[in-house]
């Protein structure tokens, strides 16, 4: 019953008369779930978010940092980092309600950073300069570190940000993405701990940035591939899609 009341506000976002701003439904967040949710069913071996055979996938996933605080005032401590999506074999909470534990024998890590019209975040809180892509890269090393897991046993590691065509043609993100930006910001935060985290940095950091694939992947390319494949799902996914973008181009 409750769940049916819900269904019933959420349809009523793209009238006249919601009762909550439609960008709570239509927004990237929910664009990428629909996503993967039907990549997980359909197997497509050539896409990015190809699904590997015991492949899940989770939103709001926290990914463990290396640099988490050492004591409650640590100078140079950062929380764990949200990741709009993950795909791999991995476990979640169990140190707290949605953090990430990488299957020690996994083949595919997949973190995905969705985007409408809104640019990659430029830093934490003690460390100004470390943007959304080194943050998400070096959490994934950490992740892997903490699964005792070489990146070089892994078939496919990868960091994407989704995002409209027409934000990545623009170059939205093309300086925070790239591997000499990622690998420098991650360098100067080691850096910043005077020796203790160089042998994190050799062992984890570097055998993870050589193996990493990273790229921009627009919305409407994947939104192609499906159509591909489902044309009624394809349909379906671009109708939310041209949604989202309609009630976030407001706020740009």
């Amino acid at each position: 019953m409750v769940l049916e009341k819900i269904a019933h506000m959420l349809e009523l976002c793209n009238t006249k008369s919601p009762y909550f701003p439609p960008t709570e439904l239509y927004n990237e967040g929910w664009l990428l779930r629909l996503i993967l949710q039907w990549f997980a069913s359909n197997r497509i071996e050539k896409s990015p978010l190809y699904f590997m055979e015991s492949a899940k996938w989770f939103s709001e996933a926290l990914l463990p940092s290396s640099f988490l605080p050492r004591s409650r005032k640590d100078p140079l401590g950062e929380s764990w980092t949200h990741a709009d999506g993950v795909i791999g074999p991995f476990s979640i909470g169990n140190k707290g309600k949605g953090d990430l534990s990488l299957n020690r024998d996994a083949r595919q890590f997949i973190v995905l950073e969705a985007k409408m019209y809104s640019k990659l975040s430029p830093g934490v809180t003690h460390a100004s300069y470390y943007d959304q892509a080194a943050r998400n890269v070096g959490c994934m090393a950490e992740a892997l570190c903490r699964a005792n897991r070489d990146p070089n046993k892994l078939f496919y590691l990868a960091f994407h940000v989704l995002a409209p065509k027409s934000q990545i043609d623009m170059g939205v993100f093309e300086k925070n993405m790239t591997y000499d930006s990622i690998q420098s910001k991650v360098q100067r935060r080691v850096e910043e701990y005077g020796g203790e985290k160089d042998s994190w940095y050799r062992d984890w950091f570097k055998p993870t940035l050589d193996k990493i694939h990273i790229a921009c992947i627009s919305w409407e390319k994947i939104i192609d591939d499906i159509d591909e494949n489902d044309v009624t799902a394809g349909m379906e996914i671009k109708q939310f899609y041209q949604l989202c973008q309609h009630y976030n181009s407001k706020r740009q």
